[in-house]
């Protein structure tokens, strides 16, 4: 039996413009709004990455943060 889907977590979450538009992108096109759609990626975490290319890419985030926060 499914377990009954409740968001019982509420965060702040700060994101860039482009992350928040790239959530609400997904979020349509799967028919979730952003609470459902970031519980689905984190639920689902390990099987909708690819863990070679998220280390380069998280690589590459911390490379960038310092200026990309000036």
């Amino acid at each position: 039996m499914p377990r009954r889907f409740r968001l019982t977590r509420r965060i702040p979450v700060a994101l860039t413009e482009d992350a928040y538009r790239r959530l609400r992108s997904f979020a349509a096109s799967a028919g979730l709004d952003e609470g459902e759609a970031l519980s689905f990626l984190f639920e689902n975490f390990d099987s909708v990455t690819d863990t070679e290319l998220l280390t380069h890419r998280l690589r590459l985030f911390n490379s960038e943060l310092e200026e990309r926060k000036r």
